[in-house]
């Protein structure tokens, strides 16, 4: 079954439609695959040259992705549900956004821009729900189609490296602070360390030197 389906622009990961399960009690799961499919739209942007198409595994889901004219059509599927079914429904979704969106896709600037295809998505995520019916079935037994080739990799494997990279890069620069931080305490310490040190003899000496002074300008 179809779980989550967001429509995001490559060059920045701005997602411009969704569309959602209508099951209430599955939102709180689904937010946490919302944040996964940020995540992936994200490592896009940043020129990771991607496959243009992928599945994602991710706990008891895929997430399944094409690529077209600088979009990205990215749906949430159960396991079990058919590889072959996900990405003719990711094409019809391109087919009909890029009919009726091309000309304002690099040109929105808020998130969403296109909640109106939601309407579409749905429409079409219902053909998609039964892989029993006649249409569905003549789908899957289309030979011409075939997506035994597309990468399937895990959601671990497709951003760890990056997270890893990030955490690695916020330790070092936090070690390279802390060195500053202690390399400045140690040069507090150590001119603390020399002034209690030869304090009292700078004293004495003073002392004797103005008793010399004084004693010379006295007796002359």
């Amino acid at each position: 079954m179809v779980k989550l389906t967001i429509i995001a622009r490559v060059t920045d990961g701005l997602p411009l439609a969704e569309g959602l399960d209508d099951g209430r009690d599955q939102q709180k799961d689904l937010e946490f695959y919302k944040q996964q499919a940020k995540s992936l739209f994200k490592k896009l942007s940043q020129g990771q040259h991607e496959p243009s198409r992928m599945s994602v595994e991710t706990g008891s889901y895929f997430f399944h992705y094409i690529i077209e004219g600088g979009v990205c059509y990215l749906t949430l599927c159960e396991r079990s549900y058919p590889k072959k079914l996900a990405y003719q429904y990711l094409e019809e979704l391109q087919r009909e956004f890029e009919k009726v969106n091309r000309s304002q896709i690099e040109t929105v600037a808020r998130p969403y821009a296109f909640i109106k295809f939601d309407t579409f998505i749905q429409k079409t995520r219902k053909l998609y729900l039964d892989t029993r019916t006649q249409r569905n079935l003549s789908k899957l037994n289309d030979d011409l189609y075939e997506v035994q080739q597309i990468m399937t990799r895990n959601i671990q494997e497709v951003l760890g490296v990056g997270d890893r990279l990030d955490q690695v890069s916020q330790m070092s620069n936090r070690l390279s602070t802390e060195s500053r931080v202690y390399a400045l305490k140690a040069q507090d310490l150590n001119r603390q360390a020399f002034i209690k040190k030869w304090a009292p003899v700078v004293i004495v000496l003073g002392v004797v030197g103005t008793l010399l002074l004084l004693r010379r300008y006295i007796f002359g």
